[in-house]
């Protein structure tokens, strides 16, 4: 969860670079809290049709994380030494798809890159998450 939170308060931050951790964990509850916003609007009855499985708490929530998903997307190609504009390769049919799923499962470049020092080089970066600072 601290993963999660830690995208969250990075909320539109596209410089740097993420760990696979990060990004992995990040999706992970996302994709855990969706599922719970489709079902409370199927509970609440606010489902914007009945073939449509999800309703207003469900695009809500979906238009919030959006902004800090793309961002948290563009860090781990960082990590992996390509541009954010790679994101736009998921356009290409199946191939594209395939081959961003590859660079965000790559370990990210040892050392520094274009994009900064290596995530995995601060490791109490984590503990320091809703640490203040005195």
């Amino acid at each position: 969860m601290k993963w999660y939170l830690k995208v969250l308060k990075q909320y539109a931050d596209f410089s740097g670079r993420a760990r696979r951790t990060e990004y992995w964990m990040y999706l992970l509850f996302n994709i855990i809290f969706l599922f719970a916003a489709a079902i409370l609007d199927n509970i609440l009855g606010l489902k914007f049709s009945p073939e449509i499985p999800y309703g207003f708490i469900y695009m809500i929530y979906a238009l919030a994380v959006f902004i800090p998903g793309l961002a948290v997307t563009v860090r781990r190609l960082h990590d992996v030494d390509k541009s954010g504009w790679f994101v736009l390769i998921a356009f290409i049919p199946l191939v594209g798809a395939i081959w961003l799923l590859i660079l965000y499962c790559t370990e990210g470049t040892p050392g520094t890159n274009q994009y900064g020092v290596n995530p995995k080089e601060n490791f109490n970066e984590i503990n320091e998450i809703g640490q203040k600072n005195i």
